[in-house]
């Protein structure tokens, strides 16, 4: 059976609920607290080097030009993200830490039955900052492959020769690679890393062979040449990539997997101070600098209200439940 999760499928639920969002949004301009008064961090809860870095560094520095202060990330990586969410998640909720996690907290509820904290109980969300298409890249004297035609021949001649590095059991990386096993009909051998960084990087020395990345962080290694794309998800090309072919392209229509990044706060941190981050947030998404890094990454800022983009993140845990149990994933 084959699962669509384009990141789209829960538009209709999620505008219903936009017009509650304004009301939060529109406290911006009144907002009494003075924040920032001092530097904000952001725990993003993977290593350095992986997607949510490729947009929480830019956004870093738009931040500081727009407040006078510094946003601070701090790495956290460990159990597919799991651990840096557990960490903000007990945060004090004064509006000085932050959380920016990604699909991957969508997942982890299905993947992980003890987890100590609840992405949609114990978080406001605040902002959809990127969404990018996973694009499959591989090491090129690995795989030597000229196209993804000579490439899926190879990996259905020798099943379990190859494999494919993730940023951890239960992240989009591992999912999109389980459904690429079930669509092509291939096996591959999973590995999971503590991030999508330290995948990566095994990825470009060729310790691992492949990965099916989002294409923020392996964007600037394609066009450097150490890794090679050979296919993005979806129906349609990237147009920061138009000469890499779509799914559709290749036979896989319903191969259409998304990874999107977001900001949250601890829950109880005060309305004004939420509509103050959410108001720079858009702020420095429409700087000249961000929209050109956003271009460069295939990506696409979510223009969601803050009540859009909670009721998209319940949608998504929804689906991914569905999707775990029907690939039968499991921790490893």
């Amino acid at each position: 059976m084959n699962y669509t999760m384009d990141m789209m499928g829960n538009r209709r639920d999620v505008l219903r609920a936009g017009a509650a969002g304004l009301a939060v949004l529109s406290m911006g301009s009144h907002a009494q607290s003075g924040w920032p008064v001092k530097p904000v961090t952001v725990i993003v809860p993977f290593p350095a080097g992986g997607g949510t870095d490729a947009f929480a560094r830019p956004l870093s520095g738009q931040f500081a030009k727009l407040t006078g202060k510094q946003l601070i990330i701090d790495n956290r990586g460990g159990a597919g993200g799991t651990l840096g969410a557990s960490i903000a998640a007990k945060a004090a909720p004064d509006g000085y830490t932050l959380f920016m996690g990604a699909v991957h907290h969508t997942i982890a509820p299905s993947m992980y039955p003890k987890l100590d904290y609840d992405i949609e109980k114990d978080f406001v969300p605040l902002a959809l900052l990127a969404n990018v298409p996973q694009v499959l890249v591989v090491n090129p004297r690995n795989m030597p492959f000229a196209d993804f035609k000579t490439y899926i021949e190879a990996v259905r001649k020798s099943p379990g020769r190859y494999n494919y590095g993730s940023a951890g059991a239960g992240t989009s990386h591992h999912l999109a690679g389980e459904l690429f096993k079930q669509q092509t009909r291939t096996f591959i051998t999973h590995i999971p890393y503590r991030g999508a960084g330290p995948a990566l990087q095994d990825l470009i020395s060729g310790n691992v062979d492949m990965m099916f990345d989002g294409l923020g962080s392996s964007a600037a290694h394609i066009k450097g040449g150490r890794i090679k794309a050979l296919m993005v998800s979806g129906t349609k090309r990237n147009p920061a990539f138009p000469d890499v072919p779509c799914a559709g392209e290749l036979g896989l229509p319903d191969y259409t997997v998304t990874t999107w990044y977001g900001m949250w706060a601890p829950k109880g941190t005060p309305a004004d101070v939420q509509a103050r981050i959410v108001e720079d947030l858009r702020k420095a998404a429409n700087t000249d600098e961000l929209k050109a890094i956003w271009a460069s990454n295939g990506a696409e800022f979510g223009n969601l209200t803050p009540v859009q983009f909670g009721a998209f993140v319940s949608g998504e845990v929804k689906r991914w439940t569905a999707v775990v149990k029907a690939s039968g994933a499991k921790l490893e």
